[in-house]
């Protein structure tokens, strides 16, 4: 996917098929991982074969398959990591347990580098995404959004007709309808989004069909 300011290019991860995503600046060619939960290698070869300098790691949540291994490729690049929102320490602190429950390689917790808030702005090479803080999912669950692109990284909040889990410590289904329709749907139905999982949809569609929380669903609230 290509937009007029960056690349796009997504890679399923993890046995959850968690969509990392990689973005390239095309004025200089520096890039960002967005939620790189898994198979570091796999992402790192496709950086270079799209010759991009990754300089940031992106996290909307601290879950395991969008955070688990976000702390390699900061080892290896010396690069910084920015998100989640504050209020996800605790996951990041359970990575460990987390790996443990899934099956996922041993673990380490770690503290990103920055900490984000609704509001905050996030940076690589020329382009800049603002940060919603969309909590439901998680208590501290954030959204990368580009508003000249009209596209959005919404990790877990919402997917292609349906939404995130809520039954995961400190989840809640109340707050993440209003983070999805007081928080995205305003942005306008055509912005597009990518999931964490699946496949890319409009906020548009989703405000239609959307059995969760799309106009429908809300009306019956």
């Amino acid at each position: 996917m290509s937009t007029p300011a960056f690349d796009v290019y997504v890679a399923p991860v993890t046995p959850f098929q968690q969509n990392a995503s990689l973005l390239r600046c095309r004025a200089t060619g520096k890039g960002a991982l967005v939620d790189p939960g898994g198979e570091i290698d796999r992402l790192l070869e496709l950086a270079r074969e799209k010759s991009v300098e990754i300089e940031k790691v992106f996290l909307s949540h601290g879950h395991i398959d969008h955070a688990g291994e976000a702390a390699v490729v900061r080892e290896r690049l010396g690069i910084p990591i920015e998100g989640p929102h504050e209020a996800d320490r605790f996951w990041l602190q359970q990575l460990g347990m987390q790996g443990t429950m899934f099956g996922f390689p041993a673990l380490k917790p770690f503290e990103p580098d920055r900490y984000l808030n609704d509001g905050d702005r996030v940076r690589f090479g020329e382009v800049e995404l603002e940060v919603i803080h969309a909590p439901g999912h998680t208590p501290g669950h954030v959204v990368f959004y580009h508003e000249g692109a009209r596209l959005a990284f919404v990790g877990d909040v919402i997917f292609q007709g349906s939404i995130g889990r809520t039954d995961f410590p400190q989840g809640d289904f109340d707050t993440l309808i209003r983070s999805i329709r007081e928080k995205l749907f305003p942005k306008g139905d055509d912005v597009q989004f990518i999931p964490g999982h699946g496949p890319t949809s409009t906020f548009g569609f989703e405000r239609e069909h959307n059995p969760f929380c799309g106009d429908r669903a809300y009306a019956r609230a």
